[in-house]
């Protein structure tokens, strides 16, 4: 076996705290650089509600009982945004941290919404798609009674275990239900298919974020780059977990960027090759086995614990939280971190990467694409009017114009191989990818402002949390909070 792969396994660390502790140990240090009133910064920290619902659904002849979790974490904004998940694993401490990271999220990029977030303690896998879509229904009644679903009070979005179908589900039960706003009831949710009211490009949002993400921090000069270099096509990258956002984010960087992925993690072991792995063909095998393991051409094994210590340019943690530990810090080879998932690096361990030279991107930045994309969502489904809709056309005439004008000038052709893209006035889903670009560099050059201009911050995640913290903080007190 390759010399990159003779690395130790390990196991989940006790000593790392919750997710949530970490989530409130992040936002603890940022508000040591903050100068807030007395009593702010203990409002801002813990989460405005918490609901839990209880229901039940006759299926398979008898009564079965589901336990779900809805907290919003702040209002300072409104609508509250956050994605509900289907897991057997989902708890309330979890989805308080989420919602929390909701919060700090969308002050980051600078999103109008307040932070949420929900779960269904449900294994997906053991139910067919008929009861799924009884058991959402009902999830739905739930919210609704509570005003814990709205297009003005609160909008829900795909999140693990949970996508598209769910999300159409949820908005049709939501009419259902009666609104007092039945014209904008779509915007009740995002994440939905285009027939019911989605918009293009939702649900490669994240993966896409990921990759402007790296974009960005290769672009600043003041990083000086991954060893000197800038160029994705020299890099070798790592994804762990293969779901909706690894597997988008490792397209694109292979596809668009020549970026070698050479090892994807999953629940049942990796795959491995130092050359690089297929993207697409990885991911037909998977759809066809069930697993990424013994894929064509590539080495397995069923320690997933080791694929992420593999030596590399850029890890992507792209799975659950606390996917790294004091326990395997230590062994993480990647130069750049970049957290595409939620909390994958917990507050102890992050001390650890630091200390050896690892930089790490965090998740209030490098997963923002998702939020993102669903505020373009939720923008279209309340003025009614598809993007690019008043635009298209007179962006086409002006680009034959100037085409015209560059032919005469020159007595040359206008290059076929560019012909196509440059007329092109503008599809929804290229609209939707320019503005993700746009909010995702805005955010990052406000991290690259406060490093700079502070230098007792010296951490990505830091500058993270301290931008959010402190628009938090001002929203609330111009309301007199």
């Amino acid at each position: 076996m390759d010399n990159a792969l003779k690395v130790s396994g390990s196991v989940a660390a006790a000593g790392d705290g919750s997710f949530l502790e970490s989530v409130e140990s992040y936002i603890d240090r940022a508000f040591g650089h903050l100068d807030l009133p007395e009593g702010l910064a203990e409002r801002i920290r813990a989460c405005n509600s918490t609901y839990t619902v209880r229901f039940g659904v006759r299926l398979r002849g008898r009564m079965y009982s589901f336990t779900g979790w809805r907290s919003v974490h702040s209002e300072h904004v409104e609508p509250a945004k956050g994605g509900i998940r289907y897991d057997s694993a989902a708890n309330a401490s979890e989805v308080e941290a989420l919602a929390a990271l909701m919060s700090l999220k969308c002050a980051l990029v600078d999103v109008p919404f307040g932070g949420s977030k929900g779960a269904l303690c449900i294994d997906p896998k053991q139910w067919e798609v008929h009861e799924l879509e009884r058991i959402t229904r009902r999830f739905t009644q739930e919210l609704a009674k509570r005003n814990l679903i709205s297009p003005g009070r609160n909008v829900p979005a795909p999140d693990m275990g949970t996508g598209e179908r769910e999300m159409a589900w949820m908005a049709d039960e939501y009419k259902r239900t009666g609104p007092s706003d039945i014209v904008n009831a779509n915007a009740c949710v995002t994440g939905k298919p285009l027939s019911r009211g989605g918009i293009a490009g939702r649900a490669e949002a994240t993966g896409r974020g990921v990759q402007y993400a790296i974009h960005c921090y290769l672009r600043d000069l003041a990083q000086g780059g991954i060893d000197g270099r800038r160029d994705l096509s020299a890099m070798k990258v790592i994804v762990q977990g293969f779901g909706n956002v690894g597997y988008h984010a490792a397209k694109f960087l292979t596809e668009e960027d020549r970026a070698k992925i050479i090892c994807i993690v999953e629940r049942d072991g990796f795959v491995f090759n130092p050359d690089g792995l297929d993207i697409e063909a990885v991911n037909s095998h998977r759809i066809r086995t069930g697993s990424i393991l013994d894929f064509p051409g590539a080495q397995s094994s069923t320690e997933k614990e080791r694929g992420l210590e593999i030596e590399c340019d850029i890890l992507i943690p792209a799975a659950m939280e606390n996917a790294i530990t004091i326990d395997n810090a230590s062994r993480i080879r990647a130069k750049l971190v970049a957290e595409a998932a939620n909390g994958p690096v917990s507050f102890q361990a992050e001390r650890i990467l630091q200390q050896n030279g690892i930089v790490i991107l965090p998740d209030l930045f490098v997963n923002a694409g998702g939020v993102i994309v669903s505020y373009f969502e939720w923008v279209k489904n309340l003025t009614h009017i598809p993007f690019g809709l008043m635009e298209r056309r007179r962006r086409e005439r002006r680009n034959s114009q100037i085409t015209s004008a560059l032919e005469s000038m020159t007595g040359k052709p206008f290059p076929e191989d560019m012909r196509g893209e440059f007329l092109e006035g503008g599809r929804e889903v290229d609209l939707v990818r320019s503005g993700l670009d746009d909010v995702m560099r805005g955010a990052y050059d406000r991290m690259a402002k406060v490093l700079s201009e502070k230098p007792e911050i010296k951490d990505f995640r830091t500058a993270a949390y301290y931008i959010a913290l402190h628009q938090i903080g001002d929203a609330y007190k111009a309301i007199g909070i």
